[in-house]
């Protein structure tokens, strides 16, 4: 993890020169939501990069709107903006304002989640190597037999490359049975309910994989509810789920993403492009890891 902490540190430290002979930089984000601790680090990391170096920055959130993001990102474009970071609510709708952007002149880097048009680059982790990871986790912890089930999420890029690694890896256990699918919406509060349900109509469920640490505290608060055994594992590495993994218990594992990279990188890539770079990667993907009891207490975003 250092390692590439210091990679992207690395990487705006030597972009930080240019940008003392450049007018001031003025730097807008639109986040699908910030109601959400990944998209808050996120957050943090990208105000920490922009005061090294000396930028102003312009932060959205779209509320999971993206009739409220394509505004927010006219907003942005009409306060002069050179970079625009995007994390897209809805990868195909949101495409009208990556032209508007880009006809303004504006870089754009995709963050997190990719989106439809002129994108300069994206940036985003290993998604379907997550929900290979936690799946095939979920899968060994079971002793590759029983009934499992997936909490889904808002079908957005990312999501949808969870799930994909999900089954992937399932399909490698022969004596393990899918036999249910829902959604929750990445939502705590939904999740709890759906799961509650889910735990109702599948009385032999064994373990679940959430797309989430969000949905994945619902999907823990319900699997504690009913007193069954049954396993639980997620993507994210938040603070709240990787101390519930610490703790013991149902939740066993969640495959950690790295919010603050991201945007680092995202930034990174962006300034590379305004200042001229011959050649600016079209996608960066980040590793994903394993967060389980035996390394939750020494891991943070």
């Amino acid at each position: 993890m250092k390692t590439k902490l210091l990679t992207a540190s690395a990487a705006l430290a030597l972009m930080a020169a240019p940008a003392l002979a450049q007018d001031k930089l003025k730097i807008g984000m639109t986040f699908q939501e910030l109601n959400n601790p990944y998209f808050v680090s996120m957050q943090e990391a990208l105000n920490e990069a922009a005061a090294s170096l000396g930028a102003d920055v312009v932060v959205t959130d779209a509320g999971h709107d993206v009739a409220k993001q394509i505004s927010d990102v006219e907003d942005m474009l009409q306060q002069n903006i050179d970079i625009l970071l995007l994390n897209p609510t809805d990868s195909a709708g949101i495409e009208a304002a990556v032209h508007a952007a880009k006809a303004a002149g504006v870089t754009v880097v995709a963050v997190d989640a990719n989106a439809n048009g002129p994108v300069d680059t994206f940036v985003g982790s290993k998604n379907r190597d997550a929900g290979y990871m936690s799946c095939k986790y979920l899968g060994e912890a079971l002793e590759g037999k029983g009934e499992v089930a997936i909490l889904d999420g808002i079908p957005v890029v990312p999501i949808l490359q969870r799930v994909e690694g999900c089954k992937a890896a399932l399909e490698e256990f022969p004596e393990i049975t899918l036999v249910d699918t829902q959604n929750g919406r990445q939502d705590r509060s939904v999740a709890l309910g759906v799961v509650e349900n889910m735990i109702q109509s599948k009385p032999n469920l064994a373990g679940i994989f959430s797309v989430n640490d969000g949905g994945a505290m619902g999907a823990l608060a319900a699997i504690q509810g009913s007193g069954k055994d049954i396993k639980l594992t997620s993507v994210d590495g938040a603070p709240e789920a990787v101390q519930a993994i610490a703790a013991g218990g149902p939740f066993i594992e969640t495959t950690a993403q790295f919010p603050r990279d991201q945007v680092r990188v995202g930034l990174a890539m962006a300034l590379a492009q305004k200042w001229g770079a011959r050649v600016v990667p079209k996608e960066v993907p980040i590793d994903v890891m394993v967060v389980d009891a035996e390394n939750a207490a020494e891991f943070s975003w």
